[in-house]
């Protein structure tokens, strides 16, 4: 007998494992799946890894299984089906009719978990339009009169609107007013977001796929309290931070929503706009949990919607990936991955740095390597400064770093030797004209 809580409904979770696919991958699929039924205050009283070897067009499964599955789940008593999968429209009905149960895919199970944690106004909008289109491929499944047919009004006769056609133009409708609600919020976002390019500060972004610590990340180098849980999609509104570098310098810090497989289609397009904070980064920390069994795989699969994204290593944009949860590896594990972060990066092999957001092991290194990414395009200008110019001094200490300082013991002038980033060496010389000496590249020094 399977003891379970009353007030909650149980699922049955199903990863459909096709031919090819590893059973290390099925098993983190499986794991994965399970934590988004949880998301959805689901109690899963069983989990397992179902091989298909051929697609029904129909059914998704074939009638033999499909009985057995229905079976099986009567036995355990579940209230839902989960599968770990795109079902068709036509699937969806036709397994709720077979089975008796509610069939839930994965792109319905995300959407639903996005609906439920989107706080802004933009992230609601998003995740609604998103919605709509989803279901607007399953009025089929809804309704159940669609035989019916309203009467034409008018000069013209005729058979009229069937309901499943004014429900579809009702939710056209309801979409069409959905996207001019985002265009003016997106517009609202792109002022703020050219309000901070105007101000001189790098932007670094952390990605990564959901629940790698990204959120925990965040708030140990900001010191600031974003919900960070062990959960799917804890984040789904982008947060965006000032912060100080070791030395001193002040880049703008966000962190964004995770990425996960098969992200659907759907999201993608509707979350585009929140997701230009990466595209747009300065830098993007990549942040993996380095003690997922599955980290290759979950690393390959956050690659690739960068990619679709047009942003990451394969866009030219400088990527360094911090390597999290270094608290819960093994000793032997531990030493081999400090020994990989230290040969040298390569395009395929971006620079690495383990961490642990709950110990604050390896953030100070991670903010260096930050910095030194940042730094591949400094000016280091050498200055002259007469005690009548000190507040050029003042400027330098606020806004770039002194490499060196030298004060003539005669005249009381100071030579330094500054390192700015190019808009800031450009400010620089626009408020304090004549005194620079010489000018060189950073990577120089």
């Amino acid at each position: 007998m399977i003891n379970r809580r009353p007030d909650i409904e149980t699922a049955f979770v199903i990863h459909p494992q096709f031919s090819g696919t590893g059973t290390e991958r099925a098993e983190a699929r499986l794991e994965e799946a399970s934590g988004l039924a949880e998301a959805l205050d689901l109690e899963p009283v069983e989990a397992r890894i179902e091989p298909v070897r051929k697609l029904e067009p129909g059914t998704f499964f074939g009638s033999g299984k499909v009985e057995m599955l229905r079976v099986h789940i009567e036995d355990i008593g579940a209230h839902v089906l989960v599968i770990d999968s795109a079902l068709s429209p036509v699937q969806q009905r036709n397994l709720e009719k077979a089975l008796k149960v509610k069939v839930i895919d994965r792109t319905g199970l995300i959407l639903e978990i996005f609906g439920r944690r989107a706080q802004t106004r933009e992230g609601r909008l998003q995740v609604e339009l998103a919605r709509l289109t989803y279901e607007r491929s399953r009025l089929v499944r809804t309704w159940t009169h669609l035989e019916r047919q309203r009467g034409g009004q008018g000069f013209i006769g005729g058979p009229g609107e069937t309901q499943i056609e004014t429900d579809r133009r009702i939710l056209a409708d309801k979409m069409a007013k959905l996207r001019r609600e985002l265009d003016e919020v997106k517009r609202t976002r792109e002022l703020h977001r050219k309000r901070r390019k105007a101000a001189p500060w790098p932007t670094v972004a952390l990605v990564g796929y959901t629940n790698a610590g990204k959120s925990s990340v965040f708030n140990s180098l900001s010191k600031s309290k974003v919900l960070a849980k062990d959960m799917p999609f804890a984040t789904l509104d982008p947060t965006t931070r000032a912060v100080r570098t070791p030395s001193g310098r002040k880049i703008l810090l966000s962190d964004t929503v995770g990425f996960i497989t098969d992200l659907p289609t759907e999201l993608i397009a509707a979350f585009r706009a929140t997701l230009e904070e990466v595209v747009e980064a300065d830098v993007l920390v990549h942040v993996r949990d380095i003690a997922d069994p599955d980290n290759e795989g979950r690393k390959a699969d956050v690659e690739s919607v960068l990619d679709a994204l047009d942003a990451g290593v394969s866009h030219d944009q400088t990527v360094i990936e911090s390597w999290n949860k270094a608290d819960r590896l093994d000793a032997e594990s531990y030493e081999d991955l400090r020994w990989r972060t230290r040969l040298p990066s390569r395009p395929d092999r971006p620079p690495s740095v383990l961490t642990s957001a709950e110990t604050g092991e390896g953030l100070d290194a991670l903010m260096v390597l930050v910095e030194q990414a940042l730094a591949a395009n400094d000016l280091v200008l050498r200055i002259k400064v007469t005690p009548a110019d000190a507040a050029a001094l003042a400027w330098i200490h606020e806004n770039g770093e002194v490499i060196e300082e030298r004060i003539d013991e005669e005249t009381g002038d100071t030579f330094a030797a500054v390192r700015l980033t190019p808009p800031d060496a450009g400010r620089f010389r626009r408020k304090f004209r004549g005194l620079e000496i010489a000018a060189e590249r950073a990577a120089a020094q």
